[in-house]
């Protein structure tokens, strides 16, 4: 079937959004558009819009958006075709014809949906018959309820390699190989090809169903001793299990209504969770959490909780989660980590103290980047330069993987504030109290006056009341940006900073890593970098910024001047914070014990503050003509 994009437009275009949306919820005028409360999650404030004109719905509480075909695929469960087929038939519009060869194939995965479902019926009847005692006797050791065993339609398959065959004999052979319920032995040369047997046997069988609820395949869990504990179904038709995700149906809705997803490793921890409250959950099907089932994941919420076993498996499996989704990163979406108690997974936390605790688990979930940087820092001691260079050289390797650029920026302008917190210490702010009270009344030398700086400016009144940390800092990077060879001279102390500004903060690690590139570099040089990160404009911005460049269009000897204004203004915002953070310190520590000692400190501090205050407003004049 070839749906073209200018088919589906026009199909979009002949659907009118509010009167699709309006027949399974309540919306009322607002405006250009109609509001009313998100289907997709539990609210009491109507924060779901939708707007004709522009053909999408959007809700400002969950970011659930979408046009009318998403609507259809999203809000009523229909696959994609058949939501166009339904939308279409609505508007009048003629589906185009299908391919015969995907009708065929269409008709082939009907099929085997019904081998499935059939299947399933069959494994259900085995758990409640004669044969099914000792799987019911697991469920009891579990704790597993009829009521959950029903919800989850657990089943049993007997120990024998030819009763499901005979009971599906109905549907053709070669189909039930093709479904995965049959072996068909490989033939070997020289011997009568063998007859298929039924592929599992003697295990609880567990089905796996894809997002509308249909069961596509099986997991088999062993019940006495043998290899392997669990027996998946093979690829299918129906299953792919690096895109599948156990429990997606169930999972789906409650997180929509919850705001989380909670991934945890296998089948029995989803129905334990579940089974206490926590319908919210998935689980990947017998390997690493795949990129697919990473982006299933970001269409349900924003931040998946990844809730793994203490031991070493379980942390081996959540790294390897996380080296995968950090490609993937995109703004707004990552991961969380909970990790269980050691020798515990979740059905032993709930039975041992309740599903209070399993809560408090998945509260003190780390996000992605804690957990990349305490692996990577407890994976050797780090006692020698070499094992530390070899530290700081893994966090870089991994955040070279982030494709994003600004979340790649702002991972590596992280991890080297916690390096360098690490292993160096910062270099206390030049003393120049003597050198500002000569500026501010001019000098005399050689006979000769000079004169005062300009009056400040408003920008510099600013800085003056305000600490002047954002002023300051465009004021340092308009000049790096004119002599760009000083990001190497400072880079230390550059790395050091943590701007408030996120643009200049993505702006900044873009000139470190600029350095890191080039050393020696002229300003167009750098710019054409910049531009590579689309920071060209911002950057430009900054250069024609008069009143905050330290005017650096000027004569060769009031270039060095600039130079070194540039060093003290880097000296004094890098100084600045460790100031604050010390006076505030004082202050709290009199607030106990009010002493001579404290009183004369805290004034101190206030002074040098002030004196700094002072020193970055004058920095931020032009120089004299």
């Amino acid at each position: 079937m070839s749906l073209t994009p200018q088919w589906l437009d026009e199909l979009r275009a002949r659907t009118v959004l509010s009167t699709l949306v309006g027949k399974t919820m309540k919306l009322t005028k607002a405006g250009r558009e109609y509001k009313g409360c998100c289907p997709f999650h539990n609210e009491k404030t109507p924060s779901f819009y939708v707007n004709d004109e522009k053909g999408f719905y959007h809700c400002f509480g969950c970011s659930a958006h979408g046009d009318a075909i998403r609507w259809m695929t999203d809000q009523r469960g229909l696959p994609f075709l058949d939501a166009v087929k339904e939308l279409a038939a609505a508007a009048g519009m003629e589906v185009p014809a299908p391919d015969p060869r995907a009708a065929q194939r269409a008709e082939r995965a009907q099929s085997l949906h019904d081998v499935t479902a059939a299947a399933q019926d069959w494994f259900a009847a085995q758990l409640d018959g004669l044969e099914g005692a000792e799987a019911r006797a697991y469920l009891l050791k579990r704790g597993i309820s009829d009521q959950t065993k029903r919800a989850f339609g657990l089943g049993f398959a007997p120990d024998s390699r030819g009763k499901l065959k005979e009971a599906l004999k109905a549907f053709p052979e070669p189909m039930l190989v093709e479904s995965g319920m049959l072996i068909q032995p490989e033939e070997e040369a020289g011997r009568k090809n063998r007859e298929s047997y039924d592929r599992f046997r003697g295990r609880l069988m567990i089905p796996i169903r894809d997002q509308r609820g249909r069961v596509i395949a099986f997991g088999g869990r062993i019940l006495g001793a043998g290899e392997p504990k669990y027996l998946n179904s093979p690829e299918t038709p129906l299953f792919d299990k690096g895109r599948t995700l156990y429990n997606l149906d169930k999972a789906g809705p409650a997180a929509r209504k919850s705001g989380r997803v909670i991934v945890v490793e296998g089948y029995m921890d989803v129905i334990a969770i579940a089974q206490a409250g926590i319908p919210e959950a998935v689980a990947p099907l017998g390997t690493a959490l795949t990129e697919h089932q990473i982006e299933r994941l970001w269409s349900m919420v924003e931040t998946p909780i990844l809730c793994f076993d203490g031991d070493s498996a379980g942390q081996r499996a959540a790294l390897r989660a996380a080296h995968r989704a950090l490609p993937l990163l995109k703004p707004g979406h990552s991961l969380a980590f909970a990790t269980l108690p050691p020798g515990q997974d979740p059905d032993d936390l709930i039975r041992a103290a309740g599903v209070k605790a399993l809560e408090a688990v998945l509260d003190s979930a780390i996000p992605l980047v804690e957990l990349i940087w305490r692996s990577e820092h407890e994976a050797l001691p780090l006692a020698t330069p070499e094992t530390r260079a070899g530290f700081k050289q893994r966090l870089a390797a991994l955040t070279a993987t982030i494709a994003d650029n600004d979340i790649r920026a702002l991972y590596g302008r992280l991890f080297r504030e916690r390096y360098d917190g690490l292993f160096f210490a910062q270099r206390a702010p030049q003393e120049r109290g003597a050198s500002m009270q000569a500026r501010r009344g001019g000098t005399m030398k050689n006979g000769r006056w000079t004169p005062p700086p300009p009056p400040a400016t408003a920008d510099a009144h600013a800085i003056r009341e305000s600490g002047g940390d954002a002023l300051l800092l465009r004021a340092v990077m308009s000049g790096l940006l004119h002599f760009p060879g000083e990001i190497v001279v400072h880079r230390e102390a550059l790395a050091s900073l943590s701007p408030s500004d996120e643009r200049l903060a993505i702006l900044l690690d873009a000139m470190l890593e600029a350095s890191d590139r080039e050393e020696t570099v002229e300003t167009d040089r750098l710019l054409t970098i910049l531009g590579e990160r689309d920071l060209y404009n911002m950057a430009k911005g900054l250069l024609r910024a008069d009143a905050l460049n330290f005017t650096f269009t000027v004569p060769e000897a009031d270039k060095r001047r600039a130079q070194r204004d540039l060093a003290e203004a880097i000296a004094v915002i890098v100084a600045m914070p460790r100031i604050d953070a010390e006076l505030a310190a004082v202050t709290r520590a009199m607030a106990d014990n009010l002493d001579e000692a404290g009183y004369a400190r805290q004034q101190s501090l206030r002074k040098l503050k002030a004196d700094l205050a002072a020193r970055v407003a004058e920095l931020a004049q032009p120089l004299d003509d």
